[in-house]
């Protein structure tokens, strides 16, 4: 079969992708961008910005089936990917002839929608079930696998701190593990499988969202944690700092949505996806021994939770620092240009342009969609700043302070960002 994903690049998507393709079948995935996927076919689509059937009608020309297995947690992205972009690809499957669609949706969608996400999934659904086609809606609760991203990262992060927080205000999780999730959706792309069908994919025990973190906590082979039972109003303002970062582009799975999903819960009956397909959903815990946790998680998990401070710490690092120069600082900026033989609105010019690329680069690397470029310029003007600090005041390196020596170390912390940027 010729089978498109949407999605494709996801943590779930990708994981269908190969198991789908080592099944033998043609596999064509779809996301915003081709990130991970070196050699596999791809088309890059906004999912959220495709909201016309006549768009898509070209990229289904000789596909067999479609899954959809992307989701926004956060933004405008919401409406535009469960609802307007995924109900336009629905209406253009309908059009083509293309019978088998599967939805991924999210367990709890069809109850009670306490947050805009669960509403736009719940409604994604009946944008898919109004049509005339073989659909399939699943609803997984949180998929944790030996891949990590969302909230499966953020069980890591929490996982690697010395204190096990307790979060106030939330329900019960029956998290499922991605391989059970990705075995079902390979069970209902076969030509015999039922189809008008919503089936909840929740694993078999309910546990805490604080029992998830020590069971990875476990698995990464750390002793237990001491718990820390967070005020609601500490709590609150992780959920808010988290907004504030989207603003800038980043993509957390801590957010006020994710505040109200975990007040709901994520928890669900998981018989009626045993009695249909046969497949009974693992313990978790088990199914993560059986691949047990190396070097390389342990490192993620803690890097994965250093991760916000290090772009916060260094962006404002740069920022401040040119803040510095335009203020107080300016006196020191021009005596050190003077030692080094520029004079007037020259040394002036420099001082200031130097301050605003420092405030620039600072924002950019605040800013998700900039970082990339601001991280570059920072490692660039940094080894500028030691040449020309050379060139024009060789004392520095021997100044008791160390201004030329600290710059290696900030040099250090620029790779380190540069190399744990990506998400996926």
């Amino acid at each position: 079969m010729r089978i498109l994903i949407v999605g494709g690049t996801g943590f779930i998507g990708s994981a269908i992708h190969a198991r789908l393709s080592v099944e033998g079948h043609e596999c064509i995935s779809v996301s915003r961008s081709p990130t991970g996927l070196r050699g596999v076919r791809h088309v890059a689509v906004d999912l959220a910005q495709t909201t016309d059937p006549a768009n898509w009608k070209p990229i289904l020309k000789g596909i067999d089936a479609v899954i959809n297995a992307a989701g926004a947690l956060q933004g405008q992205d919401m409406h535009g990917v469960h609802i307007s972009g995924s109900g336009a690809l629905y209406a253009a499957c309908e059009s083509e002839g293309i019978r088998r669609v599967i939805l991924l949706s999210a367990i709890g969608a069809n109850r009670d929608t306490p947050s805009v996400f669960s509403r736009t999934k719940r409604e994604g659904e009946a944008a898919l079930t109004s049509r005339d086609l073989d659909w399939v809606v699943l609803r997984p609760s949180v998929v944790i696998g030996r891949g990590a991203y969302g909230g499966s990262a953020l069980l890591r992060g929490l996982a690697s701190l010395p204190i096990l927080p307790v979060m106030p205000d939330t329900a019960l999780i029956q998290p499922v593990h991605l391989d059970d999730v990705v075995e079902t959706i390979a069970f209902f792309t076969r030509p015999n499988a039922p189809s008008r069908i919503a089936l909840d994919l929740p694993g078999p025990l309910q546990m805490t969202f604080s029992d998830a973190v020590a069971l990875f906590r476990r698995w990464l082979r750390w002793r237990p944690a001491r718990p820390l039972k967070l005020p609601l109003w500490a709590a609150s303002s992780f959920y808010l700092v988290g907004n504030v970062a989207q603003t800038f582009g980043w993509r957390t799975p801590i957010n006020t949505t994710a505040q109200a999903e975990m007040r709901r819960g994520a928890t669900g009956d998981p018989e009626p996806w045993r009695r249909e397909t046969g497949i009974a959903p693992r313990d978790v815990e088990v199914a993560l021994a059986s691949e047990p946790a190396s070097v390389q998680e342990r490192w993620f998990a803690r890097l994965y939770s250093l991760k916000p401070l290090i772009f916060g710490v260094f962006g404002l690092f740069w920022i401040v620092t040119g803040v510095i120069s335009l203020g107080p600082g300016w006196n020191h900026g021009m005596s050190l240009l003077q030692e080094g033989g520029l004079e007037g609105n020259f040394a002036a010019l420099t001082v200031t342009a130097g301050a605003l690329a420092d405030i620039v680069i600072g924002l950019a690397i605040l800013s998700r969609p900039l970082s990339r470029y601001g991280l570059w310029a920072a490692l660039i003007i940094s080894l500028a700043y030691i040449v020309i600090g050379t060139a024009l005041v060789p004392r520095l390196w021997s100044d008791p302070l160390g201004p030329m020596l600290k710059i290696w170390p900030v040099l250090m912390l620029n790779l380190v960002a540069m190399a744990i940027r990506e998400d996926r």
